[in-house]
């Protein structure tokens, strides 16, 4: 009698769980139109590429190039951003240009100090997508930030010192032309799609 009893109540148990049913699914958001419910999804913003051909193989080497650079660089430009809107703050409050200048040396030591160690090992076209990047972070391009920073001397002195190298810190940043691939890039990074 125990050995039917545990049977039927075994089998009991296992029918019952595979009538149960796990909710599989997403709450969203649905309105009333017209005696209608429409359901709105919010979907994140996603940026479209139109893919290369394969008989395009070294353009598309070029490309994946640039991604690995600009992800390498992105992040330094970022952080220069941010800290050129700081001590741009930090200096419209000094009160002479004594102060100006030993504002100016102690902010190039602290650059100097955190990034000078990673920005060496940078290859020759990691620097100029930084020299890029930083303009569009900041609006100007690094010939005009030095000049303001430090004075016309010290940022014809780095342009010069840059042009023998084969960098233009003179040179602008243009999404809709020729740095229209590194916009791509840095949009994508930045919308969590690379």
């Amino acid at each position: 009698m125990k050995k039917i009893i545990l049977t039927i109540l075994s089998f009991l148990f296992i029918l019952s769980s595979s009538f149960s049913q796990k909710l599989h699914g997403i709450v969203v958001k649905a309105s009333i139109v017209n005696n209608d419910t429409v359901i709105t999804i919010e979907l994140p913003e996603y940026c479209v590429n139109a893919k290369m051909p394969r008989k395009f193989k070294v353009l598309a080497r070029k490309y994946g190039k640039l991604v690995k650079n600009v992800k390498k660089v992105y992040p330094y430009a970022k952080v220069a951003g941010i800290k050129l809107n700081k001590y741009e703050e930090i200096l419209v409050n000094a009160s002479s240009e004594k102060e100006r200048k030993r504002l100016m040396k102690q902010a190039e030591k602290e650059l100097r100090d955190e990034f000078e160690d990673d920005i060496k090992n940078f290859t020759f076209k990691q620097g100029i997508i930084l020299i890029k990047l930083v303009d569009r972070e900041t609006g100007n391009s690094s010939y005009i930030l030095i000049q303001e920073l430090r004075g016309k001397f010290i940022a014809f002195f780095w342009q010069t010192f840059a042009r023998i190298f084969g960098y233009n810190l003179k040179i602008k940043y243009d999404p809709q032309g020729r740095d229209k691939d590194i916009e791509n890039i840095v949009l994508m990074i930045e919308n969590g799609q690379i």
